[in-house]
């Protein structure tokens, strides 16, 4: 039996209509952990381990669904919205699990030959003092205001229509903009047109190029031009994210080069190394700012950042072949 079934009397078997649940509008890739640094804390690594406990919880959670894709280790796991699939990434990694997931894409439909999105009707309640943040932060999510209104107690209330996409990574945002008073309800509202590109991270990371411990001299030449997220004494590898690029491009550095010891000494030389206390990642912030050549590896104890395609040089020969690619189409064009 599963969630939807009537037990009747076998004399009168009229069964109960089934509930009528909201179709998936998120779709993510779960696969198994094939960084360097696999298996040094899960208990259940492979991905045979992550189809089980897929299958167990689809037979509770009538919302999530999964399927193969073509990689034979990784499964297309589809739920209702960013924060229902980080819930149960965040279940997995405390049970003991090691994965790597990639970022949420919406599920499209193609109605009458035009593509449609999930649409959202969220109801966004907070202090008059942040109306003018939220408002902006929602403008640029492509969100649409429907109503305002001012409770009792001085509250303000608004309603937005906006695409599931822009509601990507907006909670953490919401909390942040508005110093955590703020309350969020959401219902789904079908299908609609597609509203164009919603803006994402304009930045570049920082690839650490090799497998190592990263050292604070080489992060304290790295501070100034990037936003770290490690300190120093940590374990990297190849295709490992280490921080946000202040540029748009991407900068793949050495984290692990130590000082040259040397016969000279001096004041200045001999100061001690001040490094920027690193931005904590939680796993919906790095879901959300990971971009679609990205991964996010969660562990039961650690989530780390990578690049799909760990190899520079394999990451360099493919954005090559790319950009042959897109030459060649504007010339077909032209």
């Amino acid at each position: 039996m599963t969630i939807g079934d009537t037990i009747t009397d076998p004399g009168d078997p009229r069964p109960m209509p089934r509930l009528d649940l909201d179709a998936p509008t998120l779709s993510m890739t779960f696969g198994a952990n094939t960084s360097p640094l696999s298996g040094r804390e899960g208990r259940y690594v492979t991905s045979r381990h992550i189809k089980q406990r897929l299958d167990r919880e689809v037979l509770g959670n009538v919302s999530i669904e999964f399927e193969p894709t073509d990689s034979a280790d990784t499964y297309e796991v589809r739920g209702r919205g960013e924060l229902q699939l980080a819930i149960l990434i965040e279940q997995m990694r405390r049970e003991g699990y090691e994965l790597q997931v990639s970022r949420p894409e919406v599920i499209l439909r193609t109605i009458d030959g035009e593509v449609h999105e999930p649409y959202e009707r969220i109801t966004v309640d907070i202090p008059p003092d942040f109306i003018g943040p939220v408002q902006a932060a929602l403008a640029d999510r492509k969100a649409r205001l429907e109503q305002m209104s001012t409770d009792a107690d001085g509250r303000v209330r608004m309603e937005y229509v906006i695409p599931v996409r822009g509601l990507i990574g907006f909670r953490g945002q919401l909390l942040t903009e508005t110093r955590g008073t703020a309350l969020m309800h959401q219902i789904g509202e079908g299908y609609g047109e597609w509203a164009g590109e919603v803006t994402h991270r304009t930045s570049g990371v920082v690839v650490a190029d090799r497998q190592g411990t990263s050292n604070g001299y080489a992060l304290y030449s790295l501070q100034e031009r990037s936003e770290l997220f490690i300190g120093s004494g940590v374990d990297v590898y190849e295709g490992m994210i280490i921080g946000e690029n202040a540029r748009n491009e991407d900068m793949d550095v050495n984290a692990t080069k130590e000082k040259k010891l040397t016969n000279m000494r001096t004041h200045s030389h001999d100061e001690a190394i001040r490094l920027t206390p690193p931005r904590e990642l939680t796993l919906e912030s790095a879901i959300e700012f990971i971009g679609v050549d990205e991964l996010v590896e969660v562990t039961p104890h650690s989530i780390r950042l990578r690049k799909r395609v760990l190899s520079v040089h394999d990451r360099r020969r493919i954005a090559g072949r790319e950009y042959e690619q897109r030459a060649a189409s504007e010339r077909d064009a032209r």
